[in-house]
Formats: C-alpha cells, structure tokens, sequence
C-alpha cells in the first residue's frame, strides 16, 4: 500500500472512531433512561451508576400494569389520523401551488410561509377558549385540529418543493392520453413523489407523538391523554418513580423507532431528493 493510500486509511479510521465516540455522548441520555428503568424505583434513587448492579424488570411490569397502554393507544390514534390528514392536503394544496401560477397562488404560497415561522404557542389561549365554545374540550378532535393546523404548513412547503422537480411533460402526456388533472396527480405525480410524503408523514407524526403543551390543556380526561402527559402518573408531590417513569419513556419511544426503521428509506430519499434539479 503507498503511502498516500496508508494515510487516507488513517483518516477514514481517524473520522470512524471520532464518530463513534460523538454517537456515544450523544447517545448518554437514552443509554441512562434505559439503565434507570432497569434499576427499579428503590435503586434508581440510591445508585447513581449507568448502569443497575442487578436487573429489576418490575418498573416495566407496573408500568404495563397501569394505564400507559391507553395513552399509547391515544397517541398513535392521533398522530397516524394527523399524518393522514396534513399528507393528503399537503398533496393537495403543493400541488396547486407548484403548477398553477397567479397572484392570488403567490399570496396563500406567501401566507402558508408566514404561518411556518408563527409561533403557535401565541394560538394557545384563543384556542382554548374557542374549543371551549365548540364544546371541544376533552375531546380527540380539538389535538386533531390544533395538531393539523401546527404542521401543515410545513407539510405544504416541502411537497411543494417536490412537486418543482417533477417534469412538467410527464403530466402533458397525460392530458395528451385524456387523464384529468387529478387522475394524473394521483396515477403519476404522486407516486414520483413518495419520498415527499414519507418524509412529510414522519415528521408530522414524530412532532405530534412528542408534543405536551397542547395535549396537556385540551385534554384533562384520564381516558383521553396522550403518551406524554400520561408519563406525568409517575410524578407526585411526595414522592417520584423514576424507575417507572424511565420504563415508560424507553417504551414510549419504541413506536416512533420502528416507524423511522421502516420509512428510513424515503426519509433518505426524501431529505435529498431536490439537491440536484436539471
């Protein structure tokens, strides 16, 4: 091996084990609730270790024990419906702005803009009130609403970006062969842009599995919270359960895991795709 070819070795090796060793302190966090879980509540408080001395599997069984497969059942009722809903009018509505062109598709392209950098926290209070009216409160249907509305303008930008590097002529020959405009959305633009919708869908779905604030002031229904405020059980003013609390929160993140496993493939894509355009 030359000697240029025996330093880029050293290099790549170099860069390897920097990486490496960033992944780890990055990772400390997750490696210590998992290492709390498995002490149990009594050890949790006592040992300040990484790791337990002695596996305690019984925070993981109390925890199953309780309500937490409701809250988890909530959540993933709610983040899929949202995902749904902000994928199809995102689809919808990038659409439109990417091909039809006019003052009046400059300005709502304009306003979705604007609404991407509003500070929703602002919207708190004057939904509270309005949902109370509605007669909303304590109901699935207002975090639906409120959770479509936070994340759809960012949905509609980026399908919107998606829809810029499609070819305009595939669509021409589908109008040329009698397709409408939505038959040729949904037979041809659609499925070119599946990168698009998977990474608007994942996005959507992580923000609403691990959003609090909302959750916790529309629903106070013991049978209706989500994940995330149901994770408020293991606190109490005497006393914390840590270890139940770090059990919790380790299965907790499970769902959104095996999601981002599954859809890591568009999500590459997806993030990637528009890079290069011509």
């Amino acid at each position: 091996m030359s000697l240029r070819g025996r330093k880029k070795k050293m290099i790549d090796l170099a860069v390897y084990v920097a990486l490496t060793i960033f992944a780890l302190l990055y990772s400390l966090p997750f490696i210590s609730m998992i290492g709390t879980a498995l002490k149990g509540d009594t050890e949790a408080l006592s040992n300040s270790d990484l790791f337990p001395k002695k596996v305690v599997w019984d925070s993981f069984r109390k925890v199953l024990e309780g309500r937490f497969i409701l809250t988890t059942v909530n959540s993933m009722k709610i983040s899929l419906i949202v995902a749904l809903l902000c994928v199809i009018l995102a689809c919808l509505a990038g659409y439109s702005l990417s091909r039809f062109k006019g003052r009046l598709f400059k300005l709502y392209g304009s306003g979705v803009m604007v609404l991407q950098m509003f500070p929703m926290m602002l919207m708190l209070i004057p939904l509270f009130l309005i949902y109370k009216n509605l007669h909303l409160i304590d109901t699935h249907l207002s975090l639906i609403l409120s959770y479509t509305c936070l994340n759809l303008p960012f949905s509609v930008l980026l399908m919107r970006g998606f829809f810029d590097t499609v070819p305009y002529e595939l669509e021409e020959s589908a109008y040329m062969d009698g397709g409408s405009k939505f038959d040729t959305l949904v037979r041809i633009v659609i499925p070119i842009s599946l990168p698009g919708i998977a990474t608007a869908g994942i996005f959507t779905f992580l923000n609403v599995w691990n959003e609090y604030t909302f959750a916790n002031t529309f629903v106070k229904n013991p049978e209706l919270v989500t994940l995330t405020v149901g994770l408020q059980d293991y606190l109490s003013q005497n006393s914390n359960s840590w270890g139940q609390m770090m059990a919790a929160s380790t299965i907790g993140i499970v769902p959104s895991i095996l999601f981002l496993l599954f859809a890591q493939k568009y999500l590459i894509q997806g993030m990637t795709a528009g890079a290069v355009k011509g």
